[in-house]
């Protein structure tokens, strides 16, 4: 009997499928943790004199502090010492951590992206260091410096498992850094006030990384080592920073941060011109040593950057990233919940954008909102988040109350377990809402798995949606399982998951319901003794969803193995091939330009492609990425190709272009197709303060144009001056004029 009878032969609610998971949920909770070796430590004295941040050893202070060194490789190897030397020392008075780093340099040359804080990259110059204050090794503070000087600093959360998905970089606060290059090594000295730390009263150590990028070498090294399965983040791996006194209370101030906006735009479809000037302000407020208040009244987002345009091709809405501050700060509390692809119960763009009457997103008011987060203690972490929404009438929009509250436990060394709740609920009675939609509520439960070593990582999670009307016979349930095995030469995953068909979250991220998918992986891993390529990846994965309330019918399924080259110049080249089983269960047009004529539903499509990717050293002036790919699609054939291509002129300009082609031909009752998206952007920094940007976006899909353009001076720490200049145009053989604006923001951070 196939597996999949045996899991359909009771009823829809897949009960057997559910036992399994709780079983699986038993086996994760129960999961042992290996133990660590010694760790690394590093001791801070404490001092009475004031240390000037200027980048020179001159203070009497840093000859008395103790100094680490013992640097290994985390790339291109995890088994040799770095070959550049690199020292550090650290001191803390009663309101300062200093840190003085000496990075040993073979030539004075080194990469930056540009002058601009959150500088980020592969192969960019800079050392980069964590504080884990609540010593739990999952939450985390990450400061760095590059050569130039210019800061970074990011929130870790979720132990640091992936660098992109669990850092939020939006996170800024206050302290001071400098660098200077000498003969034969860069000088970073940083001074990061206690004040803007939260942890507990009395401590005497934390958690504590550093590591090093190096282009002269082109290595990245790390204090206390972590294997090169992992990423260099990962907060599994950390060493200790002891303080010779503890510490005190954490006492960050009250902070105001007022802002007005000046804003003049013409909708030319409309013939209708707007002049405003808006006021607002964010207040964040401190609680005890661990917790923050964030409250926000008229929160403006004018000034954050563009989305992205992209060419979609698929059945499905694609998921955008969040680029509004407040909602990214501490968003893990609020996020990592579910199934990250198909079934996130929250997404916080669902908040201040709605659609009008024929289907478009716009931008609905935000009237308020408050966020509390942070640590409870050291095993509870607390999130709380509620937004007013104001009408929109004309657009048939009412006004909401959204609010999401999280509580999560720690569980053994790393795991936690994690609660969910979300209300989305109307503010009154409105004639034009059905009386199904006034409210939309979810209860969730999520286990998320880390070992002590990280060589398993997993989740279990278990969420029901409510609705007026509800009855005990609806499918609202969606629940899932995930484990993964990471070892320095293998990495195996297996999950399933299931949405039930009237599982409904109003602020989530759901493509689709009535389904149960199935996601087994593996990955087989080589490191060869080259000179040159230093690892080969042998991967193969399956992606296979089927609909429950169709007798399982597998709607979609891709095979997918892959062969993906690491070099030692941090280029990479990867082959993957596709194979794919598509059920349409409604009529689709691909290319979103033929509504007229498109492929029949009711019939299983059979295709398969091929791509190519090339990524080149982005420590060059010069790099770029080209990513082709051709064969089978649906009825017919697709052909497409990414390019970009990056100059840099360091560290005051930088320059991409990014050009997307698909030639889609369905065959002989099918127009052929040409999507082009083209994305050119422009990026100064003329200091330090001073920032603009230019990008400009091209989609024939879509049929627009949109330039924006942005210029930033940031006249005190954390305030800013915004110009920003926006432009759309329809493309009808001609440009025609859609919507232009221009702003001018002023934001100022007041610390009482």
């Amino acid at each position: 009997m196939r597996m999949i009878d045996i899991i359909i032969c009771s009823k829809k609610k897949l009960v057997n499928f559910k036992l399994i998971s709780i079983l699986f949920f038993i086996v994760l909770f129960c999961l042992p943790n290996q133990i660590f070796s010694q760790k690394k430590e590093i001791y801070v004295k404490t001092i009475e004199e004031i240390i000037t941040i200027d980048g020179e050893f001159n203070e009497k202070s840093w000859t008395i502090a103790d100094e680490i060194g013992d640097f290994t490789q985390w790339f291109p190897t995890d088994s040799l010492k770095a070959t550049n030397k690199t020292f550090v020392k650290a001191l803390r008075d009663k309101e300062n951590i200093y840190l003085l780093i000496k990075s040993a340099i073979n030539k004075k040359e080194y990469v930056i992206e540009s002058l601009r804080r959150d500088w980020g990259g592969r192969a960019l110059d800079g050392v980069s260091f964590i504080f884990d204050t609540f010593n739990d090794n999952t939450n985390a503070y990450f400061f760095g410096v590059s050569p130039a000087g210019t800061q970074r600093e990011s929130l870790v959360f979720n132990g640091g498992n992936d660098y992109g998905r669990d850092t939020d970089s939006s996170w800024d606060v206050k302290w001071q850094s400098e660098a200077k290059i000498y003969e034969n090594y860069i000088l970073s000295e940083v001074k990061i006030p206690l004040k803007f730390l939260n942890f507990p009263e009395g401590t005497k150590s934390w958690g504590f990384n550093i590591y090093r990028f190096d282009s002269n070498t082109n290595e990245r090294t790390v204090w206390s080592p972590v294997s090169r399965n992992q990423m260099i983040i990962n907060l599994a791996f950390l060493g200790k920073m002891v303080f010779e006194d503890p510490l005190g209370k954490s006492k960050a101030p009250l902070a105001f941060v007022p802002y007005i906006n000046g804003l003049t735009s013409k909708d030319f479809e409309n013939n209708s011109k707007i002049n405003s000037l808006n006021f607002g302000v964010d207040v964040k407020v401190p609680i005890g040593n661990s917790l923050n208040l964030d409250l926000t009244l008229n929160p403006d987002f004018s000034q954050v950057e563009v989305d992205d345009q992209v060419v979609n091709l698929t059945r499905f809405e694609i998921r955008l990233p969040e680029k509004r501050q407040f909602f990214i700060q501490n968003s893990d509390l609020f996020t990592n919940y579910g199934d990250s692809r198909d079934g996130r119960p929250f997404f916080s763009r669902r908040i201040g954008v709605a659609k009008d009457l024929e289907g478009n997103n716009i931008q609905n008011k935000i009237i308020t909102g408050a966020r509390l987060s942070g640590k409870i203690n050291e095993d509870w972490r607390i999130g709380f988040l509620h937004m007013v929404t104001d009408e929109d009438i004309k657009n048939l929009i009412p006004s909401n109350n959204n609010t999401v509250f999280s509580l999560q436990k720690k569980i053994f060394s790393r795991s936690n377990l994690s609660l969910l709740v979300i209300n989305r609920e109307n503010t009154k009675e409105y004639g034009f809402v059905d009386p199904n939609e006034r409210y939309n509520r979810l209860i969730g439960l999520d286990y998320n798995l880390a070992s002590k070593d990280n060589k398993y990582v997993g989740k279990f999670y278990l969420h029901k949606s409510f609705k007026p009307n509800s009855t005990k016979n609806d499918d609202d349930e969606s629940f899932g399982a995930r484990i993964e095995r990471n070892t320095r030469n293998s990495t195996i995953e297996f999950g399933g998951s299931f949405i039930g068909e009237d599982f409904k979250s109003d602020l989530g991220f759901v493509r689709r319901t009535d389904l149960f998918k199935i996601t087994p992986q593996y990955t087989l891993k080589f490191y060869p003794n080259r000179d040159k390529l230093i690892q080969v990846d042998f991967d193969i994965g399956m992606w296979s969803y089927y609909r429950p309330n169709d007798n399982f019918k597998n709607s979609d399924r891709t095979i997918s193995p892959s062969i993906n080259f690491r070099f030692k110049n941090q280029s990479g080249f990867n082959v993957r091939y596709y194979n794919r089983n598509t059920y349409l269960y409604n009529d689709f047009d691909p290319t979103g330009l033929n509504p007229e004529n498109p492929i029949p539903a009711e019939k299983t499509y059979k295709y398969s492609s091929i791509k190519f990717d090339y990524s080149s050293n982005e420590g060059k002036k010069f790099f770029y990425s080209v990513e082709p790919e051709f064969g089978e699609f649906y009825t017919g054939m697709k052909y497409s190709i990414e390019n970009t291509f990056n100059l840099r002129f360091q560290p005051f300009l930088t320059t991409s272009l990014s050009i997307n082609y698909d030639h889609i031909d369905l065959g002989n009752t099918f127009l052929a197709e040409n999507i082009w998206l083209v994305r050119p952007k422009v990026d100064f920094t003329f200091t330090k303060n001073l920032f603009w940007s230019s990008y400009i976006q091209f989609s024939s899909q879509s049929e627009n144009l949109g330039i924006n353009s942005r210029l930033q001076w940031r006249f005190a720490p954390l305030s800013d001056l915004y110009i920003v200049y926006n432009d759309n145009y329809f493309i009808e053989n001609t440009l025609i004029p859609r919507l232009r604006s221009l702003n001018l923001k002023l934001t100022y951070w007041l610390n009482i």
